[in-house]
């Protein structure tokens, strides 16, 4: 059986399987703590909604992506991806903090692309940081 789990098409499959889990959960928690539903923005065609939410997207993979490559085992790779992500999570509070001018959410809901634009590359930014760290 060790054979099975040693192959490198059944390990992609788990690591694969469990990435986009993760992903789901990880990006419903993003929409609970933002204050606008972000596929029903992105629907009704709100690009600043779309690029806030694509850069956690990427961020998420790139951070799973460090994850997946310094870590031998599945448990360990789940750990350090969750981690991973408690740490952008956290990136978008600060950046919602450092922003008392106005409201970020509010801002994104609004289609303001700029600020849409800055916090997608935040989100990535973040993730680059928060990889090369875990790994």
């Amino acid at each position: 059986m060790n054979h099975f789990w040693e192959n490198h098409f059944v390990q992609t499959a788990g690591y694969y399987s469990v990435v986009i889990l993760c992903m789901v959960v990880f990006l419903t928690v993003f929409e609970m703590v933002t204050k606008y539903k972000n596929w029903e923005e992105i629907k009704n065609g709100n690009i600043s909604v779309a690029m806030a939410t694509g850069g956690k997207i990427l961020g998420i993979a790139n951070i799973f992506r460090y994850s997946i490559l310094d870590h031998d085992s599945l448990f360990m790779m789940i750990r350090w991806g969750v981690y991973g992500f408690i740490l952008l999570l956290i990136g978008y509070f600060i950046f919602e903090f450092l922003t008392p001018k106005f409201k970020i959410d509010v801002e994104i809901e609004n289609d303001n692309r700029a600020v849409g634009f800055i916090s997608m590359m935040i989100s990535i930014g973040l993730s680059f940081v928060i990889g090369a760290s875990i790994s």
